[in-house]
């Protein structure tokens, strides 16, 4: 039977609260939402966007959570509810006992952050260091304010190896997540044209995303993208903070993980590539020449933590796309199968090319047609539209038969395409959905993408609910 995640002594005084009602001997879990608590859960009543957690508290509390952490403005509200952790700010001490749990960790930590490219690494990291010792990682992409100190809070003091994943939308964030993770391996995926409304230029944004650099551990490894134009630049933050170790990743000659070939299918990719020096030879699970990249930042880190660079190689080959990021289903269509690729978690310029480019590797069947199902990329400011109407380039280059696009941004994309090519225009996702559901039909391969707040999950669950699902082949 595994340790509990805190003894209820232990998390209290890391959050530096008052404890009311009888402290729990044991807290198993840690959630902000009472949708996905289990019993034995410590219940941190945070203040979100449009709710304040202390609204859900007694349903949490009467559902088993082990303890309620609340502010001191709530303190009378839940006397006598049940086992209280009582702070002057309820984030706040989230974030120290956060800190807590990561200065007792034993673990090989890496943090992971780009502007596109987080999750997936994450994820791949995930797959090939479980392999090789207890990982915790981020469930979904928790690489907020909240979302970083939760995930320390939920990572048992056991493990061996440790990813945490950090984002930012706007100046000033990156460096408060990476000093209350504190890794020893820190990666920047890439550095694209994502949330230009909030910085001057792509440099600004190199930036700021180089302030994980400056929150490793003494002595620690930085691992760069040798491929963009930013390179150097991050090279010298890199050098200038506590890294001991500077290492790049990509196609260029001198990258010190270097991509020598591969084979990009529709399912898989063949991998060659040299780890300093060491030639390694892989498949990859999950298709796309983004993937095959960021899986050279996976092996430099796996090589930086002193973990079996071949175990890691040989695990990438079990690799999937995550939800919402290239999940590929076939459904069951009138007359045959079409298939859905689900790409409906986000949208910018990078990753939208990278999802054309996967949606033109897949063969159709019969009259099928390659369709691109797109919304607004967000947070693109003032090149927003020359971002979206750069789109039809890769499109026509690709071979996709069919676009159909919402938002305001798209309009633009759309009424340049060639008229052959476009399938309809809504102005919101909602207004499209039934456009894209008539149009579709058996052998068609459709991709579905866009900014989380273009809402085109709901695209992709109507076409689910419309065309079954068919079991996934072993």
């Amino acid at each position: 039977m595994s340790a509990p995640l805190w003894s209820g002594d232990s998390l209290v005084a890391a959050l530096g609260a008052r404890a009311e009602g009888a402290v729990p001997p044991a807290v198993t879990g840690a959630s902000i939402d009472t949708r996905t608590l289990e019993p034995g859960d410590a219940f941190f009543a945070i203040r979100g966007e449009a709710r304040d957690g202390h609204d859900f508290v007694r349903g949490a509390l009467e559902k088993g959570a082990a303890l309620a952490v609340i502010d001191e403005a709530h303190a009378a509200q839940f006397e006598g509810a049940g086992a209280l952790a009582v702070v002057p700010d309820v984030l706040k001490a989230m974030e120290q006992a956060g800190a807590a749990r990561r200065a007792a960790l034993k673990a090989g930590v890496v943090a992971v952050t780009g502007s596109v490219g987080k999750t997936g690494t994450k994820e791949a990291l995930r797959l090939v260091l479980s392999r090789q010792g207890k990982t915790h990682a981020p469930v979904a992409s928790y690489n907020n304010h909240w979302g970083v100190p939760l995930t320390l809070v939920r990572t048992p003091a056991d493990i061996a190896y440790g990813v945490y994943e950090i984002g930012m939308n706007s100046p000033g964030e990156i460096l408060p997540l990476a000093r209350l993770v504190r890794p020893q391996v820190a990666i920047i995926t890439t550095i694209q044209p994502v949330h230009l409304a909030a910085f001057a230029s792509l440099e600004g944004i190199a930036e700021e995303k180089a302030g994980v650099f400056w929150e490793l551990e003494k002595g620690g490894t930085a691992i760069i993208n040798a491929d963009i134009p930013q390179s150097e630049l991050l090279r010298d933050i890199a050098k200038s903070g506590p890294a001991g170790r500077i290492v790049t990743f990509g196609e260029s000659p001198d990258a010190d993980v270097r991509l020598v070939s591969c084979a990009l299918k529709a399912d898989v990719s063949t991998v060659e590539a040299r780890v300093l020096g060491q030639p390694v030879t892989y498949k990859l699970g999950s298709p796309g020449r983004h993937i095959v990249l960021n899986s050279l930042a996976v092996l430099a880190a796996v090589q930086a933590l002193g973990a079996d660079l071949a175990l890691a190689a040989l695990a990438l080959g079990d690799l999937k796309p995550p939800p919402g990021r290239g999940a590929r289903q076939i459904l069951q269509a009138p007359g045959g199968t079409l298939t859905l690729l689900d790409e409906s978690y986000n949208g910018n310029p990078a990753s939208m090319r990278a999802a054309i480019e996967n949606l033109g590797r897949l063969p159709v069947e019969g009259r099928g047609r390659r369709i691109a199902v797109l919304g607004d990329m967000l947070e693109l400011g003032p090149s927003g539209g020359e971002l979206h109407e750069g789109l039809a380039g890769p499109l026509a280059a690709n071979g996709i038969d069919k676009v159909f696009a919402c938002g305001p941004l798209m309009k633009g994309l759309y009424e340049s395409l060639p008229s052959a090519m476009r399938g309809a225009y809504a102005p919101g996702a909602g207004e499209l959905e039934p456009l894209v559901l008539d149009a579709v039909r058996a052998g068609d391969v459709v991709t579905v993408k866009g900014s989380l707040g273009s809402r085109m999950g709901p695209i992709v669950k109507a076409l689910l609910a419309r065309f079954p699902a068919l079991p996934a082949e072993d």
